[in-house]
């Protein structure tokens, strides 16, 4: 583990995973609108404008709002309504830097705008280990999961410096095998139960999967970009850093999908009938 600089707000227990939890939810309001400014994105089907890491987007508003967050796919602004920083944008503006605004800064924030997506990978692997933590089958990690939250949570406390030289790899590599046996241990199949499908970073574009059994399937970082998903069962299934963009979820059972995010959620498309479980929140776009 890096040694660094920390943090002395966030040196506190890490108390029930549900709290975990709450703290890994995104809260705009206690942010600085880092998002808006802190990434670059390209005109295309999901930005109506250009803008450069480090600007502003022309509707972030001097109260760090966004002027048109009712109506952003209507503007063309799609991929705002996918991104999800995992609380990462609020811990930044509150903890990291103590409420101090990047309009105010002497570097003009570019500390702050290069932390957002590391410490996003943070809160990231937190929401992860968390989900682990509260899975029964996967009881016999839970000691093994509270050691990584209380490491991976001290690594959120670094400062800006010791943040920017941490080996996010390294940390990632050293979670992935617990992420591993924990959906091993969820997905295992009961007596007599047929051996679940791997489909591990399978390229799915547009597949034709609709009213298909995927019970358990690992579908780790598989491109499911476009696929047909209507009416799937997909209760239990490893979705870890699969791709959903425009996936066509409606009428879905992701009930108990593991590793299942918001972000993958907002990309994806849904209506009334698809099941996601609690802890996410139906969009808005969805019909």
């Amino acid at each position: 583990m890096h040694e660094g600089a920390r943090v002395s707000a966030v040196e506190v227990p890490l108390g029930r995973p549900g709290g975990e939890r709450a703290r890994l939810r995104a809260d705009c309001g206690n942010c600085f609108g880092l998002c808006c400014v802190a990434l670059a994105f390209t005109r295309s089907a999901d930005f109506a404008a250009d803008k450069d890491s480090g600007e502003p987007c022309r509707h972030l508003g001097a109260d760090h709002r966004c002027g048109i967050h009712t109506r952003l796919r209507a503007e063309g602004y799609r991929g705002c309504t996918v991104y999800d920083c995992f609380g990462a944008g609020q811990h930044l503006s509150q903890v990291t830097f103590g409420g101090r605004d990047w309009r105010g800064a002497e570097d003009g924030g570019r500390a702050m705008f290069a932390a957002l997506p590391r410490m996003r990978q943070l809160h990231e692997l937190l929401a992860y280990l968390t989900e682990v933590r509260e899975r029964p089958a996967a009881a016999e990690l839970h000691p093994a999961a509270d050691r990584e939250l209380a490491r991976v949570r001290a690594l959120t406390g670094l400062d800006p410096a010791a943040l920017a030289a941490l080996d996010l790899d390294a940390e990632r590599a050293a979670v992935n095998p617990l992420l591993l046996r924990a959906s091993e241990l969820v997905r295992a199949p009961g007596p007599g139960a047929r051996r679940r499908a791997v489909r591990r970073g399978a390229d799915l574009l547009g597949a034709r999967l609709r009213g298909a059994d995927l019970r358990g399937t690992d579908f780790r970082g598989a491109c499911l970009i476009a696929a047909d998903l209507r009416g799937a069962d997909l209760r239990l299934a490893d979705l870890i850093g699969a791709d959903l963009r425009d996936a066509d979820l409606r009428g879905a059972d992701l009930t108990g999908a593991l590793f299942l995010t918001q972000s993958q959620v907002n990309a994806a498309r849904g209506d009334a009938r698809t099941r996601t479980g609690p802890g996410l929140d139906r969009p808005a776009h969805w019909s």
